[in-house]
C-alpha cells in the first residue's frame, strides 16, 4: 500500500473512530433523557393467589402457551419466592424493595387514621424513584392498561402505608407520555380470586365463553395435603381455570404494546404476589404460600435462559432500577438479579404476621434444601379462627371430614391444635414439606444453620413483629369494614387469647 493509501486509510479510521464516539455520546445524552434503548420501557404483570401452575413450570400447572413463550423468550426463574404470602405484606414489600418486617408493613392491611404506617428514612416506592428518574408510571387494571380512552384510576396497590399517590403515578395514560419518555406501568390482574369462594357455575361459563373449554375436574392432580373430595376437586379444576385466563389476559397485554409499536422496547416482568388461595398455602410459609412462578423479557435478556438459584420478589425491585440506569439506594433489601457480579443468595426469608383478625408470627429461613420455620404462638392451632378463611367451601369440607376421621395423615397436619416451636424440611425428599425433622438429631447440624441464618437475617434487618402490635390497631383493622357477629367473636378470642396463648420469644 502506497503512502496515500496508507494516509486515505488512517483518516477513515479516525472519521470512523469520530463517528463511532458521536453515536456514543449521542445515546448515553438520550440515555440521561430517558430516550433511548439504554432505558427500556418496564412492565409488571402482577397476578394474584397463584402458585407455580404455569406448563412451563412442570406437569402440574395449566395449559399456558403465552406464559410459556415468554419465558421461553427471556428468563424463567425456578425458585422464585415472596417475603409474605398475604397480598398487602407481599406487595408492601414489592414496591419497596424491603422486607415488610423492616418497614413495620407486617400486619394484613394495617395503618389506620389513629395508626398511620410510616415508611422509614429514605425508603419510597419504586414508582415514585421511577418518576423522579424520567419514567412515566401508571397502575392499571388490564383493561384501564389496554384502553387509553378509559379514565386513567390507580389499580389496586394494598399497601400498607401512607404514601402519595400523586408521587408515585402519573394522571395520564402511558401511551400519551411526552415523546422520548420511558414508561413503567403496573398490570394487576385477579388471577386465582377470580374462581371465588366456592365451586360454583359461574366462573366455569365465564371460561368456557372466554377459552372454549374448562379444565376437566377428572384431570385434577392435588398435592398430597390435600383429601381426593368432589368439593376440593372441583375448586382445583376452577382455580387451574384461572391460570389458563391469565394466559390469554397476558397475551392481551403483549398484544396491546405491539400494536403501540413498544414491545420491542419493553422489559416485562410476570410474577405473582403469593401462592394459591388454600389451606397451608396463603397465609403460611409453606412453598405453596410462597414459592411464586417468574419470568421476564424483553431487550437486553438473554433467551431460553433458566435461573435455579434462589431469589425474592423485592429483588424485582432492585432489577427494575437497574434495568432503567438508576442507582440502587442503600435501604433497599432487593438486589439486582441481572447486574453483573451479581451475589446470589444462600437463604430467602419469609414472615406472616396479623392477617385480618387473626394474631400470628411465623418466620422462615430456606435454602436450596431445605425450609426452617419458626413458630411464635406454638400453642395455637395453624388453623386459627378467621372468617376470611373459615367461609370457603373447601375449608369447610376439609373439617368435615377431619370430624369423620377420613382427611388422612398428610391433609389432617394443618389441623393441628397445637404447633411444634420449629420445623425443618428436606425439601429434595419431602418438597410437600409434610415430614418435619426438627426434633431428629441426625439433622440438628442443618437445623443450627438455618435456625442462625433466620437470627443473622432478624439481627440485620430487625423485625418490627417482635413487639405485639397494639390491640386497638389490630381491633380497627379486623372491624373497620363489616363487623359482623363472627368478626366480632374471632377479635374476643384473639383479645382472650393474648394471655392465655401468648407470643413466644
Amino acid at each position: 500500500m502506497g503512502a496515500e493509501s496508507q494516509g486515505n486509510a488512517r483518516c477513515a479510521w479516525i472519521q470512523a473512530v469520530w463517528i463511532a464516539c458521536a453515536w456514543v455520546l449521542l445515546l448515553v445524552a438520550h440515555g440521561v433523557a430517558g430516550a433511548s434503548p439504554a432505558r427500556p420501557n418496564i412492565v409488571w404483570i402482577v397476578i394474584e393467589d397463584m402458585s407455580p401452575h404455569w406448563s412451563c413450570y412442570g406437569p402440574d400447572g395449566a395449559p399456558t402457551p403465552v406464559l410459556d413463550r415468554l419465558a421461553a423468550s427471556g428468563i424463567r426463574f425456578q425458585h422464585a419466592f415472596v417475603t409474605g404470602p398475604i397480598c398487602s405484606i407481599s406487595r408492601s414489600a414489592m414496591i419497596t424493595g424491603c422486607y415488610q418486617t423492616a418497614i413495620g408493613a407486617h400486619h394484613h392491611r394495617s395503618g389506620t387514621e389513629g395508626h398511620p404506617i410510616r415508611l422509614p428514612g429514605d425508603v419510597r416506592p419504586v414508582p415514585q424513584v421511577l418518576r423522579e428518574a424520567g419514567y412515566h408510571a401508571n397502575n392499571l387494571d388490564l383493561e384501564g392498561f389496554l384502553d387509553p380512552g378509559r379514565p386513567v384510576r390507580v389499580a389496586k396497590t394494598d399497601y400498607n402505608f401512607t404514601w402519595d399517590p400523586a408521587a408515585c403515578y402519573d394522571a395520564t395514560h402511558w401511551t400519551a407520555r411526552g415523546a422520548g419518555r420511558p414508561f413503567f406501568v403496573q398490570v394487576q390482574l385477579n388471577g386465582g380470586k377470580r374462581r371465588g369462594e366456592a365451586p360454583g357455575p359461574a366462573w366455569p361459563q365465564a371460561v368456557l365463553k372466554a377459552l372454549g373449554s374448562t379444565t376437566d375436574v377428572a384431570s385434577v392432580r392435588l398435592p398430597p395435603w390435600l383429601p381426593r373430595d368432589p368439593v376440593i376437586e372441583a375448586d382445583w379444576a376452577q382455580y387451574l381455570d384461572t391460570v389458563r385466563f391469565v394466559d390469554h389476559e397476558v397475551g392481551r397485554i403483549l398484544e396491546g404494546l405491539r400494536q403501540a409499536g413498544e414491545l420491542e422496547n419493553t422489559v416485562v416482568f410476570a410474577w405473582t404476589d403469593h401462592g394459591i388461595s388454600h389451606v397451608r398455602a396463603k397465609q403460611f410459609l409453606y412453598d405453596a404460600g410462597i414459592h411464586v412462578p417468574m419470568v421476564v423479557a424483553g431487550p437486553g435478556i438473554s433467551p431460553g435462559t433458566v435461573r435455579r438459584d434462589l431469589v425474592e420478589h423485592i429483588d424485582v425491585a432492585a432489577t427494575t432500577l437497574g434495568l432503567a440506569r438508576v442507582r440502587v439506594p442503600s435501604w433497599m433489601h432487593g438486589r439486582d438479579v441481572l447486574a453483573p457480579g451479581h451475589v446470589r443468595r444462600e437463604f430467602v426469608f419469609a414472615a406472616r404476621d396479623r392477617a385480618d383478625e387473626t394474631v400470628d408470627r411465623i418466620r422462615s429461613a430456606r435454602s436450596q434444601g431445605f425450609k426452617y420455620i419458626r413458630n411464635h404462638y406454638p400453642s395455637r392451632p395453624w388453623l386459627q379462627p378467621n372468617r376470611y378463611k373459615d367461609e370457603k367451601a373447601i375449608l369447610r369440607s376439609l373439617r368435615s371430614l377431619h370430624a369423620t376421621g377420613d382427611l388422612g395423615a398428610g391433609p389432617s397436619l394443618i389441623l393441628a391444635e397445637e404447633r411444634p416451636r420449629e420445623e425443618l424440611y428436606d425439601l429434595a425428599s419431602d418438597p410437600h414439606e409434610l415430614h418435619n425433622l426438627a426434633g431428629d438429631p441426625a439433622w440438628s447440624v442443618e437445623l443450627a444453620r438455618h435456625r442462625e441464618a433466620l437470627r443473622a437475617w432478624t439481627l440485620r434487618h430487625g423485625d418490627a413483629g417482635a413487639d405485639a402490635e397494639p390491640d386497638d390497631a389490630y381491633v380497627a383493622n379486623a372491624l373497620r369494614d363489616n363487623a359482623g357477629p363472627v368478626l366480632r367473636s374471632n377479635v374476643q378470642l384473639m383479645q382472650r387469647w393474648k394471655l392465655e396463648r401468648p407470643m413466644e420469644p
